[in-house]
């Protein structure tokens, strides 16, 4: 049986519910500091409301953050299908792509990775940032394993260490970014770049 369209009422509750989420986030101290009765308030709705449509404070997370990553992943497909960027080059830009996410998102991105779930690798974003970073390894020569080094890469932005890196040691974004491109350096070789450049022909 085909599933009904979503009524436009429900449509533009969900898209409130989302956009008071996403804000509260931006806006909090911390991952822990926005909870289910905050959201429910922002967006006019009743907890319950959100419960079942979400199922919990897990599935609001993860609606979230899927509003927001939908347009950049589709940006990201699109470089990373243009010709004449070198393997070693979009493993860098997958990175800093994701990093700057995460700086952008580290309170939503932290409390993904701490909202009950027994591991933060079963998140389908993680998934699919692994899947397309293990890809451009598989391009990359002298890579070993492209499955480990795209875990082991991956690991260097998880979100907590960012947000622990940017609020608590408080190294400035560029510093983070420029960091990362260092690590890129000393595990792929000498040929890879620094973020928003082109390594010539």
């Amino acid at each position: 049986m085909a599933q009904r369209p979503e009524r436009a009422d429900a449509l533009r509750n969900r898209e409130t519910v989302l956009a008071a989420a996403d804000a509260l986030f931006a806006a909090s101290s911390s991952s822990h500091s926005v909870s289910m009765d905050d959201i429910a308030t922002a967006a006019g709705v009743g907890k319950g409301t959100l419960f079942r449509r979400f199922g919990d404070r897990t599935g609001l997370i993860g609606a979230v953050i899927a509003s927001r990553l939908e347009p950049l992943q589709q940006a990201v497909r699109e470089a990373q299908d243009t010709a004449g960027s070198s393997p070693r080059q979009r493993v860098l830009d997958l990175l800093d792509v994701s990093l700057r996410f995460k700086i952008e998102n580290r309170n939503l991105m932290a409390a993904a990775e701490e909202a009950g779930l027994s591991s933060p690798y079963q998140a389908e974003h993680y998934g699919w940032w692994h899947g397309m970073l293990h890809a451009a390894l598989d391009q990359v020569p002298g890579v070993h394993d492209a499955d480990f080094t795209a875990h082991a890469l991956l690991a260097t932005i998880r979100a907590d260490l960012v947000a622990h890196l940017i609020d608590d040691q408080e190294m400035t974004p560029d510093g983070l970014r420029s960091s990362l491109a260092a690590y890129v350096d000393n595990v792929l070789g000498s040929h890879a770049t620094s973020p928003g450049t082109r390594k010539e022909a």
